[in-house]
């Protein structure tokens, strides 16, 4: 078995900034050497996720829109409470949407469907210098 980590960092722009992590991750998978396995993507932080959607403007603005209706930037939140810091609806939708993803490696490439990419998703209220982790198994 072999494993291959790399990190990928990004500049979000606050709350609802969404990034396509496609090419990124299915370029860490290229340097793996993996021909078949997995490749598991993990955002390290509790206000932002990964996940999977067809990346196209109409779907990133959906995702952001339908959180916010799901779990509303409110005061009222036990985090708010405590913290004061806007930002408890954040790690409500960072946890619902959660923080990683695995995605099958299949002859060295990434196994994704035609309108299938991996995305990371901003639930904080502030921009913020993110890191994912990439490993690769196989």
């Amino acid at each position: 078995m072999k494993t291959h980590q790399e990190e990928i960092r990004l500049e979000t722009a606050g709350h609802r900034d969404t990034h396509d992590l496609t090419d990124a991750v299915a370029a860490v998978v290229g340097r793996s050497g993996v021909t078949t396995g997995l490749a598991h993507i993990f955002n390290v932080g509790s206000t932002a996720c990964v996940g999977m959607l067809e990346f196209e403007p109409g779907l990133q603005r959906d995702i952001g829109e339908v959180l916010d209706r799901l779990i509303p930037p409110s005061r009222a939140y036990g985090h708010e409470q405590a913290w004061h810091d806007g930002n408890g609806h954040s790690h409500l939708q960072a946890t619902l949407m959660g923080p990683s993803l695995t995605v099958p490696v299949s002859g060295g490439r990434l196994r994704l469907g035609t309108w299938q990419q991996i995305f990371h998703l901003e639930c904080d209220v502030e921009p913020r210098s993110r890191v994912v982790v990439v490993t690769v198994t196989g």
